[in-house]
């Protein structure tokens, strides 16, 4: 797969600030009310066994749910307070591994969430994380 194909499914590069634009790049794809969040697997992304590093799928997986959270609380900032995860299979280079978050739960200060990142239809990660809203919560929620 090239850049021009993942273009033409409807995916964009996206610029991002701090850590993340380092991990990238980010690619997005609007799904629904959704989204789903990729990076294109290059050398940088590689441990020396020349596999994705787990730590940069972690990364990825952990903005994934931040931004589905961020958006779940009206885009306030959330902390991640517990991020369980389960690897499924490695993550060849030269792929595109793709994330995709849910909200499970949620409580007036906490969101429940769950994840899973995949390379075509193969799983290679599960995750279920906690997030905190750190701005103040609202009344009704």
């Amino acid at each position: 797969m090239a850049e021009h194909d993942l273009r033409a499914q409807g995916w964009q590069p996206r610029q991002t600030p701090g850590f993340m634009a380092t991990a990238g790049p980010l690619w997005t794809r609007r799904e629904g009310d959704g989204w789903a969040y990729g990076v294109w697997v290059q050398a940088p992304h590689l441990n020396p066994a020349g596999l994705m590093h787990g730590g940069a799928l972690l990364t990825l997986v952990d903005h994934a749910l931040s931004t589905v959270a961020w958006q779940a609380s009206e885009r306030t900032p959330c902390l991640t307070l517990q991020l369980d995860t389960h690897f499924m299979a490695a993550v060849l280079p030269d792929t595109f591994v793709e994330v995709r978050a849910q909200l499970s739960h949620r409580t007036r200060g906490l969101l429940f969430l769950r994840g899973r990142a995949s390379v075509g239809e193969q799983t290679v990660l599960q995750a279920q994380a906690v997030l905190k809203i750190a701005g103040p919560s609202r009344p009704d929620v």
